[in-house]
């Protein structure tokens, strides 16, 4: 009975050892299995020699990478830490000194678009702004010929459209009264035609116009009154007098300003005058209607630049006999020559502007990538004149771009760019600029050092806060955060590479 139990004891602790023997083992191999991969010590990949083949394309594989966080590499495949995503592969011969060659179904996902350059014929010109006013040649004055008063005033304010006829002011004029009962007096004592010519000079004289001197010798009654009328149809733009002022030989009532035709003035920007004649040819439209163009020539060109806009004015008439404008308005206005010429255009979405200068990347015929610096001109529309780096047909990134110049530059491309020779060129290689400043040690790592750092002229850099490289993990052991140091720095492929560092007493 005793040896029942003992041999039931036994037989569940051997089980016990042999579950717990066969969870370890498995633990052991899923571990090993789901472990991550290993970041490289260093992202210089030319410094790996440890390349592996990849048993489907059997290529030699440089390192493993995630294309969102391009700088981290991977000495072996596996589930990207950053991205629930697979590593993908960076062959050694996907990058040369002519391009990048870029898997299709991942230019696929980048929604990469190509475009021709092409040939096209294009008025050359720019855009400016204008604003309508009203023609000055073309207004009109109401004027008093004679001294009187006004007794009675048509128009109130300025501003108020009038028409053609249209009664402005009434005026009493009192010297004509002597000079009309004088005329009546002699044609009623019968004097002879002489006498009564006379008599009509002098009230011509007067100013008395020749339809109230008519109405003398058919009503026989003298007129002391004048109404003043609008010599045309036109906004009153001003208004000098109010009822019962006296008003004086050749002073201005009003002035009257047609909207028939208007002038546009036309800001030139200081960089286009050279460029501005009389004669060239004015397109321009009114943001609320777009639809509606309004064209003209360059009738003359106003001189005196501004000060304060710093532009130049040029002026032309426009055609409003539908009044569709009115002064104040502006509109945007394309400045062009009478006759085309033909340019090489591309999208400007295709062009990477840095500042310094602009880039375009170009598809070579066997596929590959290459940033291109090229000479930009004006834009027209959505292109963007090439003025030199491009020929006719070739074909460029038109989006995605940014990307491809992000993988690039991973890969030392674009800084041949700034006039050093291709990697396989004959020509020997010129030692890189060194530059230098001095920093606060924010943060140091096995790769790298983070700087607070002053300005760095010669690269127009401001103060800033920058990691720099370590030429090697064991490089600068004495530099601790918190220092003020002088730094020594070179521009590699890499980015920019720490080249010899000087706390305060001493080179390290």
């Amino acid at each position: 009975m005793q040896k029942k139990p003992l041999a039931r004891a036994v037989l569940m602790t051997f089980a016990a050892a042999a579950l717990i023997g066969i969870g370890y083992f498995s633990g052991t191999h899923r571990s090993a299995e789901s472990s991550p991969p290993t970041a490289l010590a260093s992202s210089d990949s030319s410094n790996n020699d440890n390349g592996k083949t990849d048993p489907k394309t059997g290529r030699k594989v440089l390192y493993w990478h995630d294309p969102m966080v391009p700088q981290q590499h991977f000495d072996k495949p596996g589930k990207s830490p950053f991205m629930n995503m697979p590593l993908e592969p960076v062959y050694a011969d996907e990058g040369s000194a002519n391009g990048i060659k870029i898997d299709p179904g991942l230019q696929q996902n980048l929604g990469i678009r190509y475009a021709k350059v092409r040939r096209t014929e294009i008025a050359e010109g720019f855009d400016a702004v204008g604003t309508t006013q009203f023609d000055e040649s073309k207004a009109d004055v109401v004027q008093s010929r004679v001294t009187g008063y006004i007794e009675r005033l048509y128009t109130r304010a300025p501003m108020q459209n009038v028409k053609r006829g249209e009664p402005i002011a009434s005026l009493f004029v009192p010297d004509w009264l002597a000079p009309q009962e004088e005329y009546l007096a002699l044609k009623r004592s019968g004097m002879d035609s002489a006498m009564l010519a006379a008599s009509r000079a002098r009230m011509r004289a007067l100013s008395i116009p020749s339809g109230v001197i008519a109405s003398l010798d058919r009503t026989g009654k003298a007129q002391t009154h004048i109404t003043l009328s609008a010599p045309e149809t036109g906004v009153l733009t001003e208004l000098n007098v109010r009822d019962g002022a006296m008003v004086s030989p050749g002073q201005t009532l009003a002035k009257i300003s047609g909207l028939s035709r208007l002038w546009l003035v036309v800001e030139i920007p200081e960089a286009m005058v050279l460029q501005v004649r009389p004669g060239m040819s004015v397109d321009a439209v009114f943001s609320a209607d777009p639809e509606q163009h309004f064209s003209g020539h360059i009738r003359e060109i106003l001189p005196g630049i501004s000060t304060s806009s710093r532009t130049l004015q040029a002026r032309l008439e426009i055609d409003n006999a539908d009044l569709k404008l009115t002064p104040g308005m502006l509109m945007r206005a394309r400045i062009g020559a009478a006759k085309k010429i033909q340019r090489l255009m591309v999208p400007s979405e295709a062009v990477i502007t840095t500042g310094k200068r602009s880039l375009v990347i170009v598809r070579n015929p066997d596929g590959r990538l290459q940033p291109v610096a090229v000479t930009i001109g004006n834009e027209t529309g959505d292109d963007t004149e090439i003025r030199s780096g491009l020929t006719e047909g070739q074909q460029v990134v038109a989006s995605g771009q940014f990307l491809i110049d992000s993988e690039a530059s991973l890969k030392s491309v674009l800084p041949k760019l700034e006039g050093h020779p291709s990697a396989g060129a004959s020509t020997p290689t010129a030692a890189p600029q060194t530059y230098d400043t001095t920093g606060k040690v924010e943060q140091v790592t096995a790769t790298d050092i983070t700087f607070s750092h002053q300005p760095v002229a010669a690269l127009g850099w401001g103060a800033m806060t920058m990691t720099f490289g370590k030429p090697s993990p064991t490089a600068f052991p004495d530099v601790k955060p918190g220092q003020t140091v002088h730094f020594f720095f070179v521009q590699s492929d890499d980015g920019y590479q720490l080249s010899k560092i000087e706390p305060t007493g001493g080179a390290q």
